[in-house]
């Protein structure tokens, strides 16, 4: 364990976000109540610091175009966010010229990949639509990658739309939501490992305590979930994310960390280095913050 706690970790999901600037309109009810605040890079700062993070991947949070610039201007002040990955229409016919445009923006060499919520867009074969499809082969020509936020009944789309673009790198958030506090495993095993079947597809140890019980998750029940994973995609296709500050309705930033560590203390110190901080630097295109 002592290799795993020292080595430099790139925290490949977490988020911001100012109330002040726009409202979070998911953030409702007296449940979602302790984070119904605005959270910065410096709330963050200190607790990344006290768990060797030493590089962040800054996730957008709502389907605004103004939230891109805005992190991306984040990044480009930041010795903490080395990629941000986010929002932007991809239906939109000149995608190509906006993400280009993007890339032309203060930081926005920080522009690692894009993200859409799926889970909870009204049309259930979105990311098989032909539009959105053309979308996707955008992102992967302008060099970034496509983080998938789903839920497990749709994982079986994710599959089919990973297969038809073979030159698109998906990168599944959360491990797509396992029921994690019921304590069932199928049908979302047997998805996920017909997802990670395809070599252009990856996934995040990330978001897991908030799908357990809030009150009394634990390692144990974890388990299950993040075993299926490792064997499914292997340590060189995962990636630590702490899902900050959605995790502290759950658990504290350092105690998400220790929980990952555990659940990899099996690995060896080469697979816990991939998934604390070689496979985010890798398929984000990490460079030039923190330890290689």
């Amino acid at each position: 364990m002592g290799t795993a706690v020292t080595q430099p970790v790139v925290d490949a999901h977490h988020h911001v976000w100012d109330l002040a600037v726009r409202d979070q309109d998911w953030i409702t009810g007296p449940a979602l109540a302790p984070i119904r605040r605005t959270f910065t890079v410096d709330d963050l700062a200190p607790h990344a610091r006290a768990a060797t993070v030493v590089a962040t991947v800054l996730v957008q949070t709502v389907t605004v175009a103004e939230e891109t610039p805005e992190f991306l201007a984040l990044a480009a002040d930041s010795d903490l966010i080395a990629g941000v990955v986010g929002w932007t229409d991809l239906t939109r016919p000149d995608i190509a010229d906006t993400l280009a445009a993007l890339a032309e923006l203060p930081g926005g060499a920080h522009l690692v990949g894009i993200r859409h919520q799926v889970q909870s867009d009204p049309d259930p074969q979105w990311l098989l639509r032909a539009d959105v499809r053309r979308g996707l082969a955008a992102v992967a020509d302008a060099g970034l990658v496509y983080d998938l936020v789903v839920r497990p009944e749709q994982l079986p789309m994710c599959a089919e739309a990973a297969a038809r673009l073979p030159h698109v790198t998906f990168v599944l958030d959360h491990l797509g939501k396992p029921p994690v506090a019921s304590g069932g495993l199928e049908p979302w095993a047997s998805s996920l490992r017909t997802l990670a079947s395809l070599p252009n597809t990856v996934a995040k140890l990330s978001g897991l305590v908030t799908e357990a019980d809030w009150a009394s998750w634990t390692v144990a029940g974890l388990r299950p979930y993040t075993d299926t994973a490792l064997a499914a995609f292997g340590p060189g296709r995962l990636m630590f994310g702490s899902d900050w500050p959605v995790s502290g309705l759950a658990a504290s930033y350092g105690e998400v960390i220790d929980a990952a560590r555990e659940l990899t203390a099996e690995l060896s110190a080469a697979e816990r280095a991939e998934v604390f901080a070689g496979t985010a630097r890798r398929v984000y295109g990490l460079r030039g913050q923190g330890p290689a």
